[in-house]
């Protein structure tokens, strides 16, 4: 079924779901907003109506209260709000600063973004830190909690969350409670696992640290990658 045939307050979520927000014009988004129209229009027809009373500017329409908002037909309480809590949520993101993404340019980087989650740990802990294409950090999380001896990690789940966040490379990291520098069998194993996934991905991996209380092993450093 294409849009042209749906009803028309369905048509500018199916045009979201098919082409994406940046397709979308004001009045569909504000269409969306609504959810719906009045028994005489639609909320496409609704939301141009409202747009254009204050000459198609979101500023403008910032201004309006609910009660200059339940004015229009089709508008009730619930709607005239929820357009103003969409309007504010947009005056709040446009004044709060972008989230600071750390750049990792060597292990050392890695190792002080992730030192403090895997120091004066009894149990191994394996983490992951991803990045974008200018390697800058858009994720870390810890996916897997072992024993005493090793953490057995999943590459299934580490590339899904790659993808979800649409990294292009991969830090994994782990510790070793033992304070043993020294790769384990199992940390070769995995780490050759990974970084062949990775390559039928095109995610790279970047590096494999050990940590442990104090210090820690780059297997990039150490030519093991």
């Amino acid at each position: 079924m294409t849009i042209k045939f749906l009803a028309e307050d369905d048509r500018p979520r199916e045009k979201f779901l098919l082409k994406g927000k940046n397709s979308l014009s004001d009045s569909e988004l504000l269409a969306i907003i609504m959810g719906s129209g009045s028994r005489d229009e639609s909320a496409l027809e609704l939301a141009r109506k409202i747009l254009a009373s204050v000459n198609n500017n979101w500023h403008q329409l910032s201004l309006l209260s609910s009660k200059d908002l339940m004015k229009f037909k089709g508008v009730g309480e619930v709607k005239a709000i929820s357009i103003i809590a969409a309007l504010e949520i947009g005056k709040r993101r446009s004044v709060q600063e972008i989230p600071y993404r750390p750049i990792i340019s060597n292990s050392s980087d890695a190792y002080l973004i992730l030192k403090n989650h895997l120091t004066d740990l009894r149990t191994e802990e394996f983490w992951a830190v991803f990045l974008n294409q200018s390697n800058k950090v858009v994720h870390i999380s810890k996916l897997t909690q072992g024993g005493i001896s090793q953490s057995i990690v999943d590459v299934r789940i580490l590339f899904k969350t790659a993808l979800d966040h649409f990294s292009t490379g991969i830090i994994i990291a782990h510790n070793h409670p033992s304070g043993s520098l020294k790769p384990s069998t199992e940390d070769l194993s995995i780490t050759q696992k990974i970084k062949e996934a990775g390559n039928t991905l095109s995610i790279q991996l970047l590096d494999h640290i050990i940590i442990t209380q104090d210090t820690y092993c780059s297997f990039s450093d150490e030519g093991l990658l």
